[in-house]
């Protein structure tokens, strides 16, 4: 009898979109929850008005909107995976003594998956959750550096390569070329390429098999913390990657 409730029904239609792990049409959304097409063109477009949901640029198939990305970062806050990342991202901040991050990248997006502030006046508050463009972050470009280069070069050309700052690239062979040195390297900087005044430095988290699914970053203002002292970072920080790894085998 419950699950005839229309708020389950409304429901099934956006675990059948998350289920899609790719965008789904009207036709394949009518298959999965089994409701008419009246009724489920009428949900969707509610969804879809409340940000849960999208569509893809053809306007043709719908995939998860930023709302309900957001509801999905801070269930996973509540689970013991990512008390166990917290503590570990605590204790990077606690030995650094700046703001520490981790983060993944979604739909060509950088996303925020955990934070955990120092406690300093001048600060940039970017709670979990934020999305920010790869290409003029630490942590995105380094994301970007470790996919495989068909995936890669297909997300550099999607991007709009927007320009933040006098030091971002907005070049996408200038792109490609960084992501090949930081490959090569290990590790990546955001030197003022988002924020005038901000410098970052990430190291990427790697699983047993290679592959690197997020990415683990101090930032601070450059007044406090200039780049050449933030690289001195690198040891403790791929000690905490190594260790919040182990999360996600």
């Amino acid at each position: 009898m419950l699950e005839n409730s229309s708020t389950l029904k409304a429901f099934a239609v956006l675990e059948a979109v998350v289920a899609a792990r790719a965008p789904v049409t009207l036709a394949e959304l009518m298959q999965a929850t089994g409701m008419p097409k009246p009724s489920l063109h009428r949900t969707l477009a509610l969804f879809e008005e409340a940000g849960l949901i999208s569509r893809e640029p053809t306007g043709r198939a719908y995939m998860p909107g930023q709302r309900l990305a957001r509801f999905s970062l801070d269930v996973l806050q509540h689970d013991a995976v990512a008390a166990m990342r917290r503590t570990v991202l605590r204790k990077l901040v606690a030995d650094l003594g700046e703001t520490c991050n981790l983060s993944v990248l979604r739909r060509g997006e950088l996303v925020y998956l955990d934070r955990v502030e120092a406690d300093w006046p001048l600060r940039l508050h970017l709670p979990v959750g934020t999305m920010l463009p790869p290409h003029c972050s630490a942590s995105g470009k380094l994301l970007l550096a470790f996919k495989p280069m068909h995936e890669r070069d297909a997300l550099i050309e999607a991007m709009p390569l927007q320009r933040f700052t006098d030091r971002t690239i907005t070049d996408r062979q200038l792109l490609a070329a960084e992501l090949d040195r930081i490959a090569a390297r290990g590790y990546a900087v955001d030197n003022e390429e988002y924020v005038l005044g901000v410098a970052c430095v990430a190291v990427p988290v790697r699983e047993m098999d290679g592959a690197v699914p997020a990415a683990v970053a101090v930032h601070a203002a450059t007044a406090r913390l200039p780049l050449s002292r933030a690289l001195e970072f690198l040891p403790t920080l791929s000690t905490a990657a190594a260790a919040i790894a182990e999360t996600f085998a």
